[in-house]
Formats: structure tokens, C-alpha cells, sequence
């Protein structure tokens, strides 16, 4: 498999920890709540665990977030990322989070051969686990987002949500480091 690549996520407007942890919960859901798509609600979990020592720490807070609910409210989470190079993004209705991310490891820019293939994966996926597949693009190349899809689909069922969980975990803790200074 490839190496990892890390790329930054576009400038946002990043505060420090002092000011993180002087949010009002509100405002605090308002700065977070795009690190976990859809899922705001983490964000008010997290909020609660204030004060912070470190953006790691806050990272680790919306883990636990994810950790501590239920199982079916992971798969709600796991099911409300878009899938790769899918529908929602020919139409531009990715979150401005996933559009970028998407963009920065190339998938934006597919061959026609290319796209067919996310197609067909993304269809297996869906028929096989009844999820997309989930990755943190932003640790991947192309190639390797493509050999990690297809070396999933031999997982169990289990073996795939926990896959897909612990991808979300990498890209929230990348989306929190992009929002701290």
C-alpha cells in the first residue's frame, strides 16, 4: 500500500485553545460541528468535556463521543458520509469538509475508467455492508484509496463498521487539528 500522505484541509478560521475552551456550548457546536458529517451532535458531547489541555485532547473527546453511543447511531454516523467520488459530489452537495478532502486526494479528477471503477465499488460496498466506504482521503493517495476499498470488501460486516469507525476517528481528529491553532 502507499505511504500516507497528509494533506491540510483549506485555511479556516482556527482559534487557539484558550479560546476554545471559553465557547459557549453553542458556539462550540457552531466552530466543531462540521468535524463529524451530519453529526453536530458530537460536537455538544465534546463541548461538554471542556476545559481542553490540547487539540489532541478535544480529538479524543469526539472519539469517545462515537465510542459511547449506540450501535445504531454509529451506523447512522458511518451512513452519513457521502460516497467517494458518488452523486453527491458530481451535484455539489458534499459539506464544504468533504469536498475539500475529496478534492485534495485527486478525486475530483478521475478518469472515465477511474470514475466507472468508484462507481462499481461504491455500488459493492452499499450491496455487500449497506454503507459507503469510508476513508481518511487526506492520509491516502489515490491509488491507496482505491487498493483500500477493494481489500475491504473481503471484510466481515463487523469487520467493516469497525473499519469505517476507525477512519472516522482519523478524519475528525485531522477536521479538530485544522480548527485549533
Amino acid at each position: 500500500m502507499s505511504q500516507p500522505v497528509h494533506r491540510p484541509a483549506p485555511s479556516s478560521t482556527a482559534l487557539s485553545l484558550a479560546q476554545v475552551n471559553a465557547l459557549t456550548p453553542s458556539a462550540f457546536v457552531n466552530h466543531f460541528g462540521g468535524v463529524l458529517e451530519h453529526s453536530p451532535q458530537y460536537a455538544q458531547a465534546a463541548a461538554a468535556q471542556r476545559p481542553f489541555a490540547s487539540d489532541e485532547e478535544i480529538a479524543c473527546a469526539f472519539a469517545a463521543a462515537v465510542q459511547a453511543d449506540t450501535p445504531a447511531a454509529q451506523l447512522d454516523l458511518i451512513r452519513a458520509h457521502p460516497d467517494l467520488a458518488g452523486k453527491a459530489a458530481l451535484a455539489g452537495e458534499l459539506t464544504p469538509e468533504s469536498a475539500s478532502e475529496q478534492a485534495s486526494a485527486g478525486l475530483g479528477q478521475l478518469s472515465t475508467g477511474e470514475f466507472a471503477e468508484f462507481q462499481q465499488l461504491n455500488s459493492a460496498y452499499h450491496t455487500k455492508f449497506g454503507l459507503p466506504y469510508v476513508v481518511c482521503v487526506r492520509e491516502h493517495t489515490k491509488a491507496s484509496i482505491f487498493e483500500g476499498a477493494r481489500t475491504r470488501l473481503s471484510h466481515t460486516p463487523e469487520q467493516e463498521r469497525a473499519a469505517a469507525l476507525h477512519e472516522i476517528s482519523r478524519i475528525a481528529r485531522l477536521r479538530v487539528l485544522d480548527l485549533v491553532q
